[in-house]
């Protein structure tokens, strides 16, 4: 297999992804796998641009929130908001990047490793590490036999973990991780999966405070990036929509 690089919610944060970038494993990788999630947050139009640059490199899986940020941004969403900053995400970006999320798929295959944001067949279902197998055979009935490793993201939980004799693996999120802190990726090679971390700097909450233009930026900034979920909590929170 390539080696390939999985990043997941990145959530608009410029800084974190551009620390992620910066490693000598993401900067050899063949390719980088975008795992959906990737601008509803303080930073939209510069993230994007920035994952742009990765060129042919690069390959798109469409989030829920990305989804909702193109329907935020066509005002076809029809619910409340899902927080309050995208809506605002939704405002800044550009027709052409608006486009860009409509078009991504929701899943993607590689040789036998198939990529989503959260399952298979729904972008925002939510499955954990301790899911019961029952609950696993569902949400995995539609995948060829073929398809031997699943990746995906959207609880930013990193975890690797057997199902029945497939490999199911989420990679955590970049740009607002549970667990631990750092932005967390996940690396596939030959040599079989890591679940990684990048270090952030403190100073990185505080050059986003400067950087973003939304309103609400310090209060995102001390709910997600100078505090952080552990996994207990993250795990506790949902809970009642894995039982789904």
């Amino acid at each position: 297999m390539e080696r390939v690089v999985v990043l997941a919610d990145i959530h608009g944060v410029l800084p974190a992804l551009e620390a992620v970038l910066a490693e000598p494993d993401v900067a050899a990788a063949d390719v980088v796998v975008l795992a959906g999630d990737l601008a509803s947050g303080p930073q939209p139009v510069e993230t994007l641009d920035l994952l742009l640059g990765l060129g042919e490199r690069a390959v798109w899986v469409r989030g829920n929130a990305d989804r909702e940020l193109v329907e935020l941004a066509r005002g076809s969403y029809a619910a409340e908001p899902p927080d309050e900053v995208s809506p605002w995400a939704a405002r800044q970006l550009r027709p052409d990047q608006v486009e860009l999320l409509a078009s991504l798929p929701t899943t993607v295959t590689i040789g036998d490793t198939l990529f989503c944001h959260a399952t298979p067949r729904d972008d925002e279902e939510v499955v954990l590490i301790d899911s019961p197998i029952s609950r696993w055979a569902a949400v995995l009935s539609g995948v060829p036999e073929e398809v031997r490793t699943i990746v995906c993201g959207h609880t930013h939980m990193p975890f690797a973990r057997q199902v029945d004799r497939r490999l199911v693996v989420n990679a955590g999120s970049v740009g607002m991780p549970y667990g631990a802190p750092g932005a967390s990726w996940a690396l596939l090679s030959p040599a079989g999966v890591q679940l990684r971390r990048t270090a952030l700097d403190p100073a990185v909450a505080d050059r986003l405070a400067r950087e973003s233009s939304y309103p609400g930026v310090e209060e995102w900034l001390d709910a997600y990036l100078r505090s952080n979920y552990s996994d207990t909590e993250a795990l506790e929170a949902f809970r009642a929509r894995s039982e789904v």
